[in-house]
């Protein structure tokens, strides 16, 4: 019942927000099931707020002359998080920012770098989304010079290892259909018998990061363009050694079924000049793609993105590739990303540090008139408090619990809450706030002053004085 009666008020918060601020397009604003997911990290379970701390409201409606809250008052919210306990040795950054008009209305520490954990995948959501568009789909084909048949890996890390599932976004592609395709058109051509190959050329550079801490192999793949579904090891500590290859290998087992004998074992290689396209499958359009990865805040989902944003752009390919091609197209699109450092595309990375600043503005662009497609799709694709994805048990009977929308972050030192929230009295604020640098083990606490202190009042918030 309540995540029921949470989706009905989310939707049409969303849809009344949409006749003023420009998300007026009919959005997939309710989430399917596929997005319900585990939250970033396994931490210990999140601690229900004391009664009262958190006053449940209910949005008045948005209207262009719902009344702008005090800059004041929700100055005084940011400095109270600051000043818990709960945070510790913290350092706190908070930006807020009327969506209607762009007015700042909360800086506190917002130009200080700090290290954004997850909250980074909402600068690679808003850069591959404004280069390849909502609707774009990555291929897996395969090709045949000689009596070789080569899988060449496109950058979809969903696949089903049998039939492909149409109506789905997890296993929309299946390596089943890919095989049983190309064998027909190999039997079409008097060919029984082959060898297959794997092009995974597509991404360059290590598949792992430096820039990681040792233990983070529980939380991320090595990042390759090819993967069967990728999800199925989420936060597991489980991913395979090289996805890649076993696709690969899953793919020969698919192309024996079909009555095509494979000889010899699968050799790493591009597909040649001369190659020529056999079959190949489609995943589900990036709008999809990202509704899975933002929610479920899935790590290797995001690097890979980074990279189909780098290779599109004629970027290397790679971590480093990947993190300039976000900074340049953010620069583009008009964003001061003056003093932000990008490691990764995923947020894994201590040594990122962004201004949380940038973080509010992408989402205040995004939330507003000129948003556009990739504004709608990124509000679209984010958690709902109290409702799905990481921010699935956050928010439960609160303020803010579907009226707040935001990308959360998790890392063993920093915490992050980045996105728009309605206010008491209707109105649309789009926020970021990263606490960074308290002690080991002081997620929970820090995470529970960022909703107690900062985005729960803002909720609430029917403040004009």
């Amino acid at each position: 019942m309540r995540k029921a009666t949470t989706a009905a008020l989310t939707a049409a918060t969303l849809l009344v927000v949409g006749g003023y601020y420009g998300l007026a397009d009919a959005l997939d604003l309710v989430p399917g099931p596929l997005t319900v997911a585990a939250a970033d990290y396994p931490i210990q379970p999140f601690p229900t707020p004391a009664a009262g701390t958190l006053v449940s409201a209910q949005a008045a409606g948005l209207s262009p002359d719902a009344p702008v809250p005090s800059d004041g008052v929700l100055t005084r919210y940011a400095d109270a998080l600051a000043a818990d306990s709960l945070v510790g040795t913290g350092k706190v950054g908070v930006s807020v920012i009327d969506v209607a008009t762009g007015e700042v209305l909360v800086d506190r520490g917002a130009d200080t770098p700090l290290t954004p954990a997850s909250s980074n995948k909402v600068l690679t959501a808003w850069s591959v989304l404004s280069v390849l568009g909502a609707d774009h789909r990555v291929s897996t084909t395969a090709t045949l010079s000689g009596s070789t048949v080569t899988l060449v890996g496109g950058g979809d890390v969903l696949l089903s290892a049998d039939a492909g599932k149409p109506g789905d976004t997890v296993g929309h592609a299946g390596l089943g259909d890919l095989a049983r395709a190309t064998a027909e058109q190999l039997t079409a051509k008097g060919v029984t018998s082959v060898s297959v190959a794997l092009d995974d050329t597509l991404f360059t550079g290590p598949a792992w990061n430096s820039a990681w801490e040792a233990g983070n192999e529980a939380f991320v793949a090595q990042i390759q363009p090819l993967m069967l579904d990728v999800t199925a090891h989420h936060n597991s500590g489980s991913y395979p050694a090289d996805p890649a290859m076993e696709a690969a290998q899953t793919f020969v087992t698919r192309l024996g079924e079909a009555g095509i004998t494979v000889t010899g074992t699968v050799a790493r290689a591009a597909s040649p000049a001369d190659a020529v396209e056999l079959a190949k499958v489609e995943s589900a359009p990036l709008e999809d793609i990202l509704k899975v990865s933002l929610k479920s805040s899935d790590n290797t989902m995001t690097e890979v993105e980074g990279r189909l944003l780098a290779s599109a752009v004629h970027q290397e390919a790679s971590f480093e590739g990947a993190a300039a091609a976000v900074m340049s197209q953010l620069t583009k699109d008009g964003f001061d990303v003056t003093r932000t450092v990008l490691l990764d595309s995923s947020g894994l990375a201590v040594g990122n540090k962004v201004p949380p600043r940038l973080l509010a503005q992408v989402i205040a662009r995004a939330a507003g008139d000129s948003g556009g497609t990739t504004g709608r799709t990124l509000l679209a694709d984010l958690p709902v408090g109290g409702l799905d994805g990481t921010l699935n048990e956050r928010f439960v009977g609160a303020a803010g619990e579907g009226t707040l929308r935001a990308k959360t972050g998790s890392l063993d030192q920093s915490a992050s809450l980045t996105g728009t929230v309605v206010t008491q009295d209707g109105r649309l604020l789009a926020f970021a706030v990263v606490v960074d640098g308290f002690e080991s083990g002081g997620l929970t606490a820090a995470r529970t002053a960022i909703d107690k202190d900062l985005a729960g009042p803002l909720a609430a918030c029917g403040c004009q004085g």
